[in-house]
């Protein structure tokens, strides 16, 4: 494990993640092993209590740095009748800035967080598991710079039961990928 996971990893016991791809939803072990040889040996996972799957329990619970931890948002907006989706990645000390920079972005009037149930139907993963990996072929997956920029993030696995830890660079070679200034607000 790099000094980076370990320094995030809090009381997690990590894994190579293309070695337990049990843990996470399939739509992201998929994407995992869609990852380059290097760049997916980088990527780790680990079991948690699906009951502190949430940023904040999870941090207390688990000793992991709030600020190594990076969520992910599905928001939602249309034009001219054609619905558009993409996901953001902000840290979880932050908020995206929905109303104005993915507005702008998605070229919608009114951009807002897809409803729960949509996000989990389109997406194949659990309510509070979304993950920038293995979204929706076109999706965008607006990225801020200080995600990219962090040595080792904690991101969902697709299920509450799990979480991964990656370099955050890693998630800038994700299909869709995007690096966005002014989203982390």
């Amino acid at each position: 494990m790099s000094g980076a996971a370990l320094a995030i990893a809090g009381s997690l016991e990590p894994e190579p993640a293309l070695d337990r791809l049990d843990l996470v939803a399939a739509p992201v072990a998929d994407a995992l092993r869609a990852l380059p040889a290097d760049t997916a040996v980088t990527c780790l996972v680990a079991a948690i209590d699906p009951e502190l799957a949430d940023t904040a329990a999870f941090c207390e619970a688990y000793g992991s740095p709030l600020d190594a931890s990076a969520n992910c948002v599905v928001v939602a907006g249309s034009r001219s009748g054609e619905r558009r989706f993409a996901a953001c990645v902000v840290l979880a000390t932050t908020r995206a800035d929905v109303n104005t920079v993915v507005r702008k972005r998605l070229d919608v009037r009114k951009a807002s967080f897809a409803p729960m149930d949509e996000a989990v139907e389109l997406t194949g993963m659990a309510h509070g598991g979304i993950t920038p990996f293995g979204l929706p072929a076109g999706w965008p997956v607006l990225v801020d710079p200080a995600v990219l920029a962090a040595p080792a993030v904690v991101v969902g696995s697709g299920r509450r039961e799990s979480k991964l830890l990656v370099p955050g660079a890693v998630l800038g070679e994700l299909p869709g990928a995007e690096a966005l200034e002014g989203l982390a607000r």
